[in-house]
């Protein structure tokens, strides 16, 4: 079936019922988790809807009275989020592996879903014959995971195409920019 993955802020006078005013922890953490969770959206099936302001993580709720908080953009975590969101759309298009298949089953594999200790989840997704599969990592701790072992179907280099911790998107660049050789 088809279905849309919507992100939408609340209505608020208040200011807190945006996703980013939801998250827990201090502001650092509260940006590194909205984009995850960004990353994990587009990664994921299903259409992706975002309210309006999400993409650059407007700092109040959507109010039909007003206009969205554009000088918020000065901000590097802001302006990394709208950056983020660009390149995730873009990805979205290139990657036959993230629409291809979008709604149909052999588009999609889960490789850890049930890792709530370490908060992981990690799914493959799959695009016509001949491309590359694309395998989807999302940690939502604030810690750094070294040495995490998960399967993936073929052997050699798996390479990031993109680390939503980058520092160009306001986080710290923990990733594996060089790859990561997989081992039988």
């Amino acid at each position: 079936s088809h279905f849309v993955l919507p992100l939408i802020d609340d209505q608020s006078d208040d200011g807190n019922a945006t996703w980013l005013g939801r998250m827990a922890g201090d502001t650092w953490q509260r940006f590194a988790n909205l984009r995850a969770g960004l990353g994990f959206m587009w990664a994921h099936p299903g259409k992706k809807l975002v309210g309006m302001g999400t993409e650059f993580a407007n700092g109040q709720g959507w109010r039909s009275a007003g206009e969205l908080d554009w000088s918020l953009l000065d901000d590097p975590c802001h302006g990394g989020m709208l950056r983020l969101v660009a390149d995730l759309n873009r990805l979205y298009g290139n990657e036959p592996a993230l629409h291809h298949f979008d709604c149909q089953p052999e588009g999609f594999a889960w490789v850890v879903g049930d890792d709530s200790v370490n908060s992981v989840i990690a799914f493959m997704r799959y695009g016509p014959e001949g491309t590359a599969p694309l395998l989807a990592i999302s940690n939502f701790t604030p810690r750094v995971l070294t040495e995490y072992r998960l399967g993936v179907p073929a052997l050699g280099t798996w390479y990031e195409v993109l680390n939503t911790d980058s520092t160009f998107y306001g986080g710290s660049n923990v990733g594996n920019a060089h790859g990561v050789r997989a081992q039988l």
